[in-house]
């Protein structure tokens, strides 16, 4: 056999194999971890959407923007490892209260009620308690319509 043929023969099985495994890896198995996730998890699968009414309003695993001083807003980007942390500790939430009192006029206890009402716990022992952020400005523009629609009656547009 020569040299030239022997050369031509070795690449094609390696060819085969790396087009294979990238239609296995690369289409295949997302596509059946996907469908099963779709099937087991569906709300999960979509992104975990948060709705105030019809309207979708966020994702609940992701920090939304909320720069209004009647919203509890997220913890600063530069104190989260990826910047879309949707949670915020329970001493930052209860240290946003008055300025959130001010801007709405609902008393700091009923917000400090509010805020333990939605507090989120860790695993057993482990880490602190926290509260996610979208869930809790949901809360408030649930517990509070007809404030929230004076301030932002766009939130209640469908």
């Amino acid at each position: 056999m020569s040299l030239k043929k022997e050369l031509s023969r070795i690449p094609s099985p390696a060819i085969r194999l790396a087009v294979i495994s990238m239609i296995l890896c690369g289409l295949l198995f997302p596509l059946v971890v996907t469908g099963f996730s779709q099937v087991l998890f569906p709300g999960q699968a979509d992104g975990s959407i948060a709705h105030l009414g019809t309207k979708g309003v966020g994702s609940y695993l992701i920090a939304q923007n909320f720069s209004e001083p009647y919203f509890f807003q997220s913890r600063n980007s530069s104190l989260s490892a990826s910047g879309v942390d949707p949670d915020l500790t329970l001493q930052d939430a209860q240290a946003q209260v008055a300025r959130i009192s001010s801007a709405t006029n609902i008393s700091q206890a009923d917000l400090n009620n509010l805020i333990n009402q939605h507090i989120e716990g860790t695993f057993w022992i482990f880490g602190y308690p926290y509260v996610n952020v979208l869930k809790l400005n949901l809360a408030l523009i649930q517990a509070y319509p007809t404030t929230y629609r004076q301030l932002d009656p766009s939130l209640f547009q469908t």
